[in-house]
């Protein structure tokens, strides 16, 4: 039984360096790009036609993280087997797994958020530009 739980505890830490692997590929990525580029979308341009520059290159850039962060998801539920162990000597692996879940969940949020955030105010600058049409339209027509 004990050689068993070592076989099994070695073939854990096998599969978590795989995963650790992608882990740090997802996470530098997230560090060197992801959070720049979202700091990068805080401030929207005024116009119309400048925001929905910026909506589309938001939105290529969000494909690409939307990749990254269902690659960190997908590692993550391959590590939802440790939970079955309680080995004392995986305790170091569970919390450095802790930090790459809380990273990972913390971008995707913020990246859910921006999504939301350019959305609609690319949203509201459409109504805004539709109103100011309407209003030069109709002082056109008062002034004919």
């Amino acid at each position: 039984m004990l050689s068993n739980k070592r076989i099994q505890e070695l073939e854990l830490v096998m599969e978590f360096e795989k995963v650790e692997e992608c882990f740090k590929e997802v996470s530098s990525w997230i560090e060197n790009v992801g959070r720049k580029r979202l700091k990068e979308t805080i401030n929207l341009d005024d116009s119309l036609e400048m925001l929905l520059q910026a909506q589309k290159q938001f939105k290529e850039f969000d494909l690409v993280a939307s990749e990254y962060c269902k690659r960190g998801q997908e590692a993550l539920k391959k590590m939802n087997q440790w939970e079955d162990f309680s080995f004392v000597d995986v305790h170091s692996y569970r919390a450095k797994l802790q930090t790459y879940e809380d990273q990972l969940e913390e971008f995707c949020t913020q990246l859910d958020e921006t999504r939301h955030r350019v959305s609609e105010t690319v949203r509201l600058y459409e109504f805004f530009d539709k109103v100011r049409q309407a209003i030069c339209c109709t002082e056109e027509g008062i002034k004919s």
